[in-house]
């Protein structure tokens, strides 16, 4: 088993949480063959996390399996707009961190 981690991703976590539910659980090769068409941008981050924990493991991407791949919230950059009246709001600008854990499948003995 091996695992990768991207922090401070400037992702919102729910956005990058349903690309991750996807690929959890499929082989490495077809996520990432999956992921490179996906029109969300999460999905390049996630792409790169699968990619890094196959190599940091040294195994090759169609003999592993992404076991879990878990998004966390990371720290809120708050901004500030001006609106109308001399007030203003308050902007979030969401992170997020992606880790990744790839592992070999286990077999089933009969």
């Amino acid at each position: 088993m091996s695992k990768a981690i991207i922090k401070f991703v400037r992702l919102s976590p729910t956005k990058a949480r349903l690309i991750a539910r996807e690929v959890q659980g499929m082989n490495a090769e077809l996520a990432l063959a999956s992921l490179q068409f996906m029109p969300n941008r999460g999905a390049k981050f996630i792409a790169n996390a699968i990619s890094s924990a196959v190599a940091n493991g040294g195994f090759e991407p169609e003999e592993v399996v992404v076991s879990s791949c878990r998004v966390d919230a990371g720290p809120v950059l708050k901004r500030f707009r001006p609106r109308a009246r001399g007030t203003a709001s308050r902007i979030r600008k969401p992170t997020s961190h992606v880790m990744v854990e790839v592992s070999k499948p286990e077999k089933k003995e009969a």
